[in-house]
């Protein structure tokens, strides 16, 4: 079975991916690419239809339906010809897995198979700006109108919120209690009320948003689960985040470990200078050999854990520890790409410096967020210490 389906999946790569993609993942999944590029389409279009972009999803709800040893068998073909998944964002990494478990089926019908194809774009309602590390403060109110529900509030740090076509949002439904106060719904961004303003970054760029609900009218249909049940949702959710967010940080993703990794190789090469097969700089050398060590036993680690909770019940609070380390390893990534530059790493703008120069720079100033979102590192170590090593509360 193995190799009947090595044979399909090398078969449908070689049809639908053109080798103008290749090495062009991040590019696109970024949002860099041209998305309607003609091999872009194609190739998204191809892989949401055949359900391989969620592989080990239901097939009922247009997912692969393939089992954890046979998706790795697709993404190794994948691999193999510098094929990239173009089917991800929040639906995928976040929000559908939540959905499969707590959704209704006529939520799961509706909401599944766009995210499968990648039809539509999900944002994240949760941070505010008098709740983040404290996220069950929240206070963003839902009231019962009778046929609806009406929103009123702010949330921050929504990341692609301006882009976005529904958002999976934590409302505040009953002010006499903290956690059992809090519910999950779904809003279309279209709706009246909905506002978004961009976030200008450190490096430049606008990835995430202010967003306002004033008056927002939501159909009662799109509740999640029982009302002022919403917390144990939005934590499971956060597991998911978390194991996907540490796979990606530390290179694992669908975009593949190797390529990333390469790039810090690729650049101490160029920068620091090779003598006799080796870097130049010892020092250096020891500090980037020490770093992939680490990367590689982060991204087996990785691999393990997510076969462990694909086995048992999902991501567990343990996803808290690959988190953190997973922020550790791509904020030392990035400032050794810098270091290897030297004057090279400084640059903002202008003649003097080439795009992928540039790009690092960016790409460095942008890494110093990875300890935050998320869930931010003291955060992650809080859970750590009380879910995975139940250690008492200080006093």
């Amino acid at each position: 079975m193995s190799e009947q389906l090595r044979a399909e999946a090398r078969a449908f790569i070689a049809e639908n991916f053109a080798p103008s993609l290749k090495g062009q993942g991040l590019k696109f999944m970024q949002g860099g690419g041209d998305q309607k590029d003609p091999d872009f389409v194609k190739w998204k279009s191809a892989i949401g239809a055949k359900g391989w972009g969620t592989p080990t999803w239901p097939e009922q709800y247009g997912g692969g339906g393939l089992s954890n040893a046979e998706a790795r068998i697709v993404f190794e073909e994948m691999g193999k010809a510098g094929a990239w998944n173009p089917i991800g964002g929040m639906g995928v990494m976040m929000f559908g897995p939540t959905l499969l478990e707590y959704g209704t089926e006529e939520q799961k019908q509706r909401h599944i198979p766009k995210i499968v194809t990648g039809e539509i774009r999900w944002c994240q309602g949760y941070s505010e700006p008098g709740a983040g590390s404290d996220l069950a403060s929240l206070q963003t109110r839902c009231e019962d109108k009778g046929d609806h529900y009406l929103i009123n509030g702010q949330k921050i740090w929504t990341s692609g919120a301006n882009l976005a076509d529904w958002c999976f949002c934590l409302v505040r439904t009953d002010t006499s209690k903290k956690h059992e106060g809090i519910s999950f719904i779904l809003i279309d961004m279209r709706t009246p009320g909905v506002e978004a303003r961009p976030i200008l970054l450190i490096n430049g760029t606008s990835p995430f948003c202010e967003t306002f609900f004033t008056d927002v009218k939501v159909p009662k249909d799109n509740l999640v689960g029982q009302l002022n049940a919403g917390w144990t949702i939005a934590k499971r959710l956060l597991q998911f985040e978390r194991q996907n967010i540490s796979a990606s940080l530390g290179g694992g993703g669908a975009l593949g470990s190797a390529a990333r990794q390469a790039s810090v190789d690729e650049v101490a090469k160029k920068y620091v200078g090779v003598e006799s097969g080796k870097l130049s700089d010892a020092d250096y050398r020891l500090k980037l050999t020490s770093h992939m060590m680490e990367a590689r036993a982060f991204t087996l680690t990785g691999q393990r854990a997510a076969a462990e909770a694909k086995q048992g019940d999902g991501p567990s609070a343990a996803t808290s520890i690959m988190k953190y380390a997973g922020a550790k390893l791509a904020q030392e990534r990035q400032e050794l790409m810098i270091e290897a530059m030297g004057s090279r790493g400084l640059g903002w703008e202008g003649e003097g410096f080439d795009a992928s120069e540039l790009g690092t720079v960016r790409a460095w100033l942008r890494s110093k967020g990875n300890s935050i979102e998320g869930g931010s590192s003291e955060v992650n170590l809080n859970v750590v210490a009380k879910r995975v090593l139940a250690l008492p509360d200080p006093r």
